[in-house]
């Protein structure tokens, strides 16, 4: 079995690519926001693959599996944040829709990869 880089998992792309949109989003937002929510917004956000990256080069299935977790709940958070955003009106109910669904995606596929770690953690 050839070794397979932390850029070539589903999962790791998907949240790149929801972090990139979530990028040009929080420039939307109103100048006092950059420093509170928008800079809370793309920290929670980049924590994402950044926690499936390092996991992954740790190469163990054991932390794998605890990175992968953190990245969940920081996807979690991020979630919030739109919430917030929501909130107070930076963003509508139809950007507010779309983004839980691109958040609910990369989770659905981040806790298959999990899934596949917790078996192969206990072999």
């Amino acid at each position: 079995m050839s070794y397979q880089g932390f850029e070539e998992l589903d999962v790791w792309k998907k949240a790149r690519e929801v972090k990139k949109e979530i990028f040009e989003l929080v420039k939307s937002f109103p100048n006092e926001e950059k420093f509170r929510l928008a800079d809370q917004l793309v920290r929670s956000i980049r924590s994402v693959p950044a926690q499936i990256s390092e996991g992954h080069g740790r190469r163990t299935f054991p932390d794998r599996l605890r990175f992968s977790i953190i990245a969940r709940g920081s996807l979690s958070e991020s979630l919030n944040h739109l919430i917030d955003a929501f909130d107070c009106n930076y963003i509508s109910d139809e950007q507010l829709s779309l983004y839980r669904v691109k958040i609910n995606e990369v989770e659905r596929i981040l806790n298959g990869y999990i899934s596949y770690l917790e078996k192969n953690s206990k072999k």
